[in-house]
């Protein structure tokens, strides 16, 4: 029931905000492929890309007059649930290739379109001054130590364990599950995470580089790349785009190089960089 409300709140926000789109310049119009770049376009994108992505949102509509980008975060799953519902969105943009999959498969978006555009990795954060004394990747092990953690339904959360997988095996000693046995609490995305840490409710909390910089009063314990996850996020306008001359315009700004720089910015490894790309 719970989840029923969540979506009918959001439905009727974005069905209310292409109504106002429509209602300033052509009354329930709706571009065709090809036409003049105006109208709404709706993102869909997950909740790591908020601040890039808010900046890459105004930019577009100052590179585009008459455009409007409505930008919709949450955790990837969460939005790929969304979208499978029936919420309107014209691109999706998510932190991992599952949920895209999830979309692809079931005819949601055409099979080639996601594209990788930037990765990300993993960062341990703690709250300001650190009253746990947290000072490397060894004391996420320590009984007694709260530990906040993405769902593993949420990419940052699946991350989070790959690298632990990764870190039991340089340490040894069931040292993945003393971790586990840390965690406190579980998060929908990653921005709740941080906030958790912030707020002194947890003693560390794994979470992308990038949300690390955009809150600069946590304090950061690196995890080598050795024993780090390569985040590959993807982005694909949606086969029923409302817009789809705008959904794929704003994916190709994404990728440009002003996109692209802008993602570099806030801390994300831009395509270009990424493996086998």
């Amino acid at each position: 029931m719970k989840r029923t409300i969540e979506y009918l709140t959001i439905l009727a926000f974005f069905l209310n905000a292409c109504g106002a789109a429509a209602t300033e310049s052509e009354p329930g119009r709706r571009l065709a492929a090809g036409s003049s770049q105006d109208g709404t376009v709706i993102v869909f994108a997950a909740a790591s890309l908020t601040d890039a992505f808010k900046e890459i949102g105004t930019a577009f509509e100052a590179t585009n007059p008459g455009t409007s980008v409505t930008l919709n975060f949450a955790g990837s799953q969460t939005l790929r649930t969304q979208i499978e519902e029936g919420a309107p969105a014209d691109v999706f943009a998510s932190a991992n290739s599952d949920q895209m999959d999830v979309l692809v498969a079931d005819g949601m978006i055409a099979p080639g379109a996601p594209r990788t555009f930037l990765t990300n990795q993993l960062v341990v954060i703690v709250p300001p001054h650190n009253p746990a004394k947290v000072r490397s990747l060894l004391d996420l092990g320590r009984a007694g130590l709260k530990l906040d953690l993405a769902a593993p339904d949420v990419p940052v959360g699946a991350y989070a364990r790959q690298a632990m997988e990764k870190m039991n095996e340089e340490f040894g000693d069931g040292f993945e599950a003393r971790v586990l046995a840390n965690v406190v609490s579980e998060e929908d995305n990653v921005k709740q995470v941080v906030t958790k840490v912030q707020l002194g409710e947890a003693d560390a909390g794994i979470v992308y580089t990038s949300d690390a910089m955009a809150a600069p009063d946590v304090g950061r314990i690196t995890i080598p790349e050795d024993l780090n996850v390569v985040a590959q996020y993807l982005i694909a306008p949606l086969s029923e785009a409302g817009n789809p001359a705008l959904a794929v315009s704003f994916e190709e700004y994404v990728l440009s190089a002003d996109g692209q720089a802008t993602l570099a910015k806030w801390g994300f490894q831009p395509a270009r960089q990424a493996p086998g790309t």
